[in-house]
């Protein structure tokens, strides 16, 4: 057979074996927020049928940041004795199995139990996913970032859009099987990993003698890990008040179109991080700009109506969009092979410590001065932290360097 005509046989595959990855990484991302995501559109129903207050809705959101940042560093010792590939579908298989069974019972305290469940999972996927672009894309970190980026992006879309117009009414109107269909995909996300997924960055990454405990001297990590908590406080925060505040001012029509702008205004950021990410990552200015664009449309939520609304909830998710992908892209480019997990555990812990707390002191102002508008300024807050903090970021050095 000539050279050319077996070249033409071979080629192919490689190709395809990248093409596959590289959907595997994309789906992988959508299995980030399927599952979170899914419970911002039924709050209200929550709401109404636990006889929940707002300060037990914070809690409810609060959860699975607080596991975000407990599970991080016990993902990053997953990492280091199971390799990339096994950790991936652990954190897939317990999200799947933690989502489903949120609304087994009609008890909160199971509600938050199962939440803390499906939390722990995510927080794994979420340790892994840098180490994954590593492992499986080294020459292609940054493009493979805004890859898993966007699919963590449609993830989130996916459920505020669909959940009121087309799942509910398959379920009967139910919240508790609406959470079940929503983890079903994610459930079938770890199986195709565990089908297709390299089985090299598995066997790489998993020696019983690697590190896994982060490095909590490193100014990296506290760096990285307050400028993406400022961001992270402000989304979920907002998807956590936003339908009650809605509701409670005589807008409920304007839940679904709101919560859909906030996570369809990140799709423009996404994709126009794929192409310009490289020139923005260590330059202040994305991240003031951002700030200030998070604040001002915060202030437009509160002192807005109907469609204005919508369009400041657009306005808000592609801020926090700009500032998602460019810190996530920082642990892959920035550490040695063997540290990614170390270092993304790390900014993990830091960054989802300083959003947990937020819904619930929104939640707080809310109950205490029984003004809803009160729930969006610690929102409006974060947006001016990330502003202070933002020239930090031309300092920031590899770890250990």
């Amino acid at each position: 057979m000539p050279v050319r005509a077996m070249e033409n046989l071979v080629e192919p595959r490689p190709r395809a074996r990248f093409l596959t990855t590289l959907l595997l990484l994309w789906l992988a991302g959508t299995g980030l927020r399927l599952t979170i995501l899914a419970v911002p559109p039924v709050i209200p129903l929550i709401h109404d049928g636990l006889k929940l207050n707002a300060t037990q809705i914070g809690i409810l959101t609060g959860l699975p940041s607080m596991l975000f940042a407990f599970a991080a560093v016990p993902g990053s010792l997953l990492i280091a004795r199971l390799g990339v590939r096994t950790a991936l579908v652990v954190g897939l298989a317990v999200t799947a199995i933690g989502g489903a069974l949120r609304g087994a019972m009609p008890d909160v305290m199971w509600l938050y139990a199962m939440t803390i469940l499906m939390g722990a999972g995510v927080a794994v996927m979420q340790v892994t996913m840098p180490p994954a672009v590593r492992a499986w894309f080294p020459d292609r970190i940054g493009f493979a970032t805004a890859v898993y980026t966007n699919g963590l992006l449609i993830g989130e879309i996916l459920p505020v859009a669909l959940m009121l117009p087309l799942v509910l009414p398959l379920v009967g109107g139910s919240w508790q099987w609406g959470f079940v269909i929503w983890s079903v995909p994610v459930a079938v996300i770890a199986m195709l990993i565990v089908a297709l997924a390299p089985a090299a960055a598995n066997g790489q990454t998993s020696t019983p003698s690697r590190r896994w405990w982060p490095d909590w001297n490193s100014h990296l990590i506290w760096r990285l890990g307050i400028m993406l908590g400022t961001t992270n406080a402000t989304y979920f925060a907002t998807n956590a008040f936003l339908p009650d505040y809605l509701r409670g001012n005589g807008q409920g029509e304007w839940i679904s179109a709101a919560l859909a702008g906030l996570n369809i205004g990140q799709i423009p950021a996404s994709f126009l991080l794929l192409a310009i990410a490289g020139r923005l990552e260590r330059k202040a200015w994305p991240y003031v700009v951002s700030g200030l664009l998070c604040v001002i449309s915060t202030g437009g939520i509160v002192f807005g109506s109907g469609a204005w609304i919508v369009a400041a909830a657009i306005l808000q998710g592609f801020a926090n969009a700009v500032i998602l992908i460019l810190i996530l892209a920082l642990p892959p480019l920035l550490s040695a092979p063997d540290d990614v997990h170390r270092v993304t555990a790390a900014m993990f812990t830091i960054s989802y410590s300083c959003a947990v707390i937020v819904p619930i002191i929104s939640g707080l102002a809310w109950d205490l001065s029984n003004t809803a508008s009160l729930a969006f300024a610690p929102i409006a807050i974060c947006g001016i932290i990330l502003v202070i903090l933002a020239p930090a970021i031309n300092h920031v050095r590899p770890a250990g360097s």
